[in-house]
């Protein structure tokens, strides 16, 4: 989107921020809860394809889809990147990892984006607080994933479960290269509709195959209130948000992220709150900070868009 941002946050600009950093710091608790009796492919399909149902009148009625047919390779790309590989790949980690510690892995998402600006010839994207940033954030991964008080770490489980959240956060960091070179004249309700809806048809036949009982209720509860809060509505909330501060603000609740999903998790799911997760929290957070902002109090105005995390 093209708005320009304004110069301070109105009051309900606060209430947009305060409402995704809810919803975009949730979903790791539905996830864990949807995964106790429904497979990940339809957990995936559930959500892409719901989502993309409730989304679609909104996108018709402004006609955004013909733009987002007519880059449909890039956005298939968008939507491998952003949905495809990492829904399943969460939905998958979850039924090993905390749902906190889930969450806090997927923060990382500025230090690999850091590190593909470098590689694609920014060099300002390693200015010396930048570069502090990727140490200190990676710094906290190391602490968080090796630390003291850990119950997931043991086994080849654990390690593959950590290994397939740092891949969404790699997938989460190159999308939004993908959005600013070849999506950035489609509108964002148009590239994401169709890209949810690709998704959600192209895991259906796994969804179906991998369904072999009836699903729990507070699965069923929790794979709608995934669909319908933190996907659909949280991407008009996004869009919404964008609209009132601008692209340049507007990433500023993700760092509000994790703090929900740990908060969530130790409170709703009994999670511990273990030693690492203590020390690895403070320091992966303001890596990410240092990594995206170089420092200021918010992300450039050339930095690429933020995607749904979770």
């Amino acid at each position: 989107m093209s708005t320009a941002p304004v110069t301070r946050f109105t009051p309900r600009a606060w209430l947009l921020f305060a409402t995704m950093a809810v919803l975009w710091g949730v979903p790791y608790l539905f996830i864990k809860e949807a995964v106790e009796s429904l497979s990940p492919p339809a957990v995936v399909c559930i959500r892409t394809l719901g989502a993309a149902l409730l989304l679609l009148p909104f996108a018709l009625r402004r006609g955004v889809l013909r733009p987002a047919l007519r880059q449909w390779r890039w956005v298939l790309v968008f939507a491998l990147l952003e949905m495809a590989g990492p829904f399943l790949l969460l939905a998958h980690a979850e039924q090993t990892l905390p749902s906190g510690i889930t969450g806090l892995l997927v923060a990382t998402v500025p230090l690999f984006a850091a590190i593909i600006a470098f590689a694609g010839g920014d060099r300002s994207a390693l200015k010396p607080l930048r570069l502090a940033g990727l140490v200190v954030g990676f710094a906290g991964v190391a602490v968080l994933v090796a630390g003291p008080g850990l119950s997931f770490g043991d086994g080849p489980l654990g390690a593959l479960a950590i290994a397939e959240v740092l891949l969404v956060a790699v997938c989460y960091s190159i999308a939004p290269f993908v959005v600013t070179r070849h999506l950035r004249e489609v509108p964002a309700l148009g590239s994401v509709t169709l890209s949810l809806l690709i998704v959600g048809v192209l895991y259906l036949p796994a969804a179906l195959l991998t369904t072999h009982s009836a699903p729990t209720a507070r699965s069923v509860v929790s794979v709608v209130a995934l669909t319908v809060l933190c996907t659909a509505v949280a991407f008009l909330v996004f869009f919404a948000l964008i609209g009132a501060v601008g692209p340049a603000r507007a990433p500023l609740f993700t760092y509000l992220n994790p703090i929900v999903a740990i908060l969530l998790g130790v409170v709703v799911l009994g999670e511990h709150l273990s030693p690492a997760l203590l020390l690895g929290f403070p320091l992966v957070v303001l890596g990410c900070w240092l990594a995206a902002t170089g420092g200021r109090l918010r992300v450039p105005r050339d930095a690429p868009p933020p995607v749904a995390p979770g």
